[in-house]
């Protein structure tokens, strides 16, 4: 039974919000959920999935090598200017954090969260460079895509 003071103190107090979970229903890791608690939808997309900075996303295309091993192909924008990658590796977030370190803009991936957020995949990912740390987030068609943006997302942050 909630009393009159315990009502007086959800009003003042309210509980840290969660504009993920508002938005798709899904909580998003106890980690970035207390960091961003309290944003706005704008600030969220502002703060973890930033639409502009120097590294971009051009193409990106991949086929099977064999033996568990894919060769990627992609073009990343540094600064407005192309360069062509291709790579071959395990995954695709394997080789594109060897075309970012190969760029000069390496960085690891400490952390990794994909999941369906309406009709498409989103996710969010912590990564670090050169001492610091950053979530970066996107929500795509698919779960490469997703996870792709969200790692450039990450780069440019910590730019």
């Amino acid at each position: 039974m909630q009393t009159a003071h315990s009502s007086y103190i959800a009003l003042a107090t309210p509980a840290a919000s969660d504009v993920f979970a508002e938005r798709y229903g899904i909580t998003l890791p106890r980690a970035i959920r207390a960091e961003a608690a309290e944003l706005s939808w704008p600030e969220f997309l502002d703060r973890y999935c930033p639409a502009t900075g120097p590294i971009r996303l051009g193409s990106w295309a991949a086929g099977a090598c064999g033996s568990g091993i894919w060769r990627y192909e992609a073009t990343l924008e540094f600064d407005e200017r192309p360069t062509t990658f291709v790579v071959s590796a395990t995954g695709p977030m394997a080789a594109l954090t060897a075309m970012l370190h190969e760029a000069g803009a390496g960085l690891e991936i400490l952390e990794f969260h994909q999941f369906r957020a309406g009709a498409g995949m989103a996710t969010v990912v912590r990564c670090e460079r050169d001492g610091r740390r950053h979530w970066g987030a996107a929500i795509a068609a698919d779960g490469t895509e997703s996870a792709l943006r969200a790692v450039i997302a990450a780069a440019n942050i910590l730019g």
